[in-house]
């Protein structure tokens, strides 16, 4: 561009402002005369680095992505200018949480004066009239929330204008405008299949895939992927999640008095001058000070997470039987600018139904419980009753019980071995009974209701349920060990199974489900059974000598103690060695 037909645009661009009230508002209106910055431009790279040369600015520069805001209602106008014709042209609009109207057209720029050219610009008046006689040829326009594009391979000369308006709410936007759109590309291109599939769904859980951006895997630029999950609906553009995420209607900042407004401009804007000002925009409070705003809205349920490049993902912490809406945004970490994929919405599995148990008066009932599973019970008496006693043995880890008793808490305790619950009774009561498994492992555990407290059918056991071997007494056919008692007559029963000399702990602790009883042992394994109890419980200790073992051998040794009812708990087990000389 000559300096005479820049001189002639800055004319040309003045006299649009002399006739327009809205760009009084939107270019600045220092002495200072702002040049409009061309690709061409030495001074355009230095320029588009001071990001405080275009705040707020109605110039678009070439090849950079700008971000202001609208009041509802009131429409924005940007400029631009192509210097020659069959240029190639690309403009991007994005809408930021609210649907834009926006519309692009052209408008020649004055001829230079032929006055033997001498360079110099046609005479104001002159060019008025020229202005005002044309009001510029609409390429495009659009209406919606959806980030579209303007794209020409040859567009004429010219002075560009592109007019922005929200009707529904204040609101951010982003432009982006090209005359070397090939070469630029700074946003990520989508795949030729640009859906996301979900490969698989769970109760919990969803899985996300899709192709990557041909950005990343042909042009070799560094892409990143964001996925976006809420409960709402799906996003057209990243800029619309960061507006939800960053607070809710009243998320915008105030503009900064300066370059687009006089001070006396605020009060047309929302901004109040006194304590009585702004009431017909409610989102700003009278203040000296001009911030972000607060809200008292409930934070959305909106969460972003940037995953690298890779393209699976497996989305995790949902709720059950909820619907989500996902959306991938493809992000050029070198421009920060991003493109959307198809966004997809779906269901997550119910949770499964709990079957409830029902629990019969007096009868022992077997519960398996998966890892960090739980299980319903019902007990519903017959008969009046003045006392339910609850009976539990965890046969491996501890589990947790809660008892609820026509929908009240009567119980909530963590169960380890054999446990005993007697709650008070009341008529026609009806017992819910949960039982909770263990974070390390599944949970196996015998459960007895009764309403007759006599009737026990679980062996009661000592605080301390080790076998104590006799180092001293061991010989290479013999071991002595001992165990305690209670002071209830029971019956105790002693089996041995020789075991490698390599079984370890790991191993025993796979044995040590209490509630498999002596039925599920072989006979030739069985040492003896006899009776024994103490009054004094500091003397319920018995000893025994189990002989007829090999030299320098491993043994298992397991004491069961046995129930009136028959129900039989074991004790923990005992590794054992003889002696290999004697």
């Amino acid at each position: 561009m000559t300096s005479a037909t820049f001189r002639s645009l800055l004319a040309a661009c003045r006299m649009l402002l002399l006739h327009c009230p809205l760009l009084l508002l939107l270019l600045p209106l220092s002495s200072r005369t702002q040049k409009l910055p061309t690709r061409d431009e030495e001074l355009f790279q230095m320029q588009i680095r001071d990001k405080a040369f275009f705040h707020d600015s109605s110039v678009v520069p070439d090849g950079a992505e700008i971000s202001s805001y609208l009041f509802r209602d009131t429409p924005k106008r940007y400029f631009f200018v192509v210097e020659e014709d069959n240029t190639p042209l690309a403009v991007t609009v994005t809408p930021c949480d609210a649907p834009l109207e926006w519309k692009l057209s052209v408008q020649e720029l004055p001829e230079e004066a032929s006055g033997e050219g001498s360079g110099e610009p046609e005479p104001l008046e002159q060019q008025k009239q020229q202005i005002t006689n044309e009001e510029g040829t609409e390429l495009f326009s659009y209406k919606g929330n959806d980030v579209e594009y303007f794209v020409s391979s040859s567009s004429p000369s010219g002075l560009y204008q592109l007019d922005l308006l929200s009707t529904e709410k204040d609101t951010h936007f982003k432009v982006y405008a090209t005359t070397t759109p090939e070469s630029d590309q700074p946003y990520p291109e989508l795949p030729y299949d640009p859906r996301i599939d979900v490969t698989s769904l769970g109760r919990t859980t969803v899985t996300l895939a899709w192709k990557p951006s041909p950005t990343a895997s042909l042009l070799k630029q560094p892409i990143q992927y964001c996925i976006v999950i809420n409960k709402e609906h799906n996003f057209k553009s990243l800029c619309a999640v960061e507006a939800k995420l960053s607070s809710d209607d009243a998320f915008m900042m105030a503009p900064k008095p300066g370059l687009d407004f006089s001070p006396f401009d605020f009060a047309h804007f929302g901004f109040p001058t006194d304590n009585n000002a702004g009431k017909e925009r409610g989102f700003l409070k009278s203040s000296s000070k001009f911030g972000r705003q607060t809200s008292s809205k409930p934070r959305v349920d909106l969460h972003k997470v940037c995953i690298g490049n890779k393209n699976i993902f497996t989305v995790s912490d949902l709720k059950p039987d909820t619907q989500y809406y996902f959306d991938m945004f493809a992000v050029n970490t070198n421009t920060n600018m991003s493109t959307a994929y198809v966004g997809t919405f779906a269901r997550t599995k119910e949770e499964a139904k709990q079957k409830t148990v029902e629990l019969k008066d007096g009868k022992v009932t077997d519960v398996f419980i998966k890892r960090k599973g739980a299980k319903f019970l019902r007990f519903a008496p017959v008969s009046s009753h003045q006392k339910v006693t609850f009976s539990v043995h965890s046969c491996l880890d501890a589990v947790q019980i809660q008892v609820r008793r026509d929908g009240k808490l009567l119980l909530s305790q963590n169960v380890e071995g054999v446990r005993q619950f007697q709650l008070r009774g009341k008529a026609k009561a009806k017992y819910l009974i949960r039982l909770k498994g263990s974070k390390k492992g599944a949970s196996v555990l015998k459960i007895l209701a009764t309403t007759r407290p006599n009737k026990q059918s679980f062996p009661s056991l000592p605080e301390d349920t080790r076998i104590k071997a006799f180092d001293k007494l061991r010989t290479c056919s013999s071991v002595t060990v001992a165990w305690l008692g209670t002071q209830e007559r029971n019956k105790f029963c002693i089996y041995k199974k020789e075991v490698d000399d390599n079984y370890n702990e790991e191993q025993k602790k796979r044995e040590q489900n209490q509630c498999l009883g002596p039925d599920t042992r072989k006979k030739s394994e069985k040492v003896l059974c006899k009776y024994f109890h103490s009054q004094n419980i500091q003397k319920a200790v018995t000893t025994e000598t189990i002989r007829g073992l090999q030299p320098g051998k491993s043994y298992l040794l397991d004491v069961y103690v046995i129930g009136h009812g028959g129900h039989s708990v074991k004790y923990q087990s005992k590794l054992v060695k003889t002696r290999k000389f004697c």
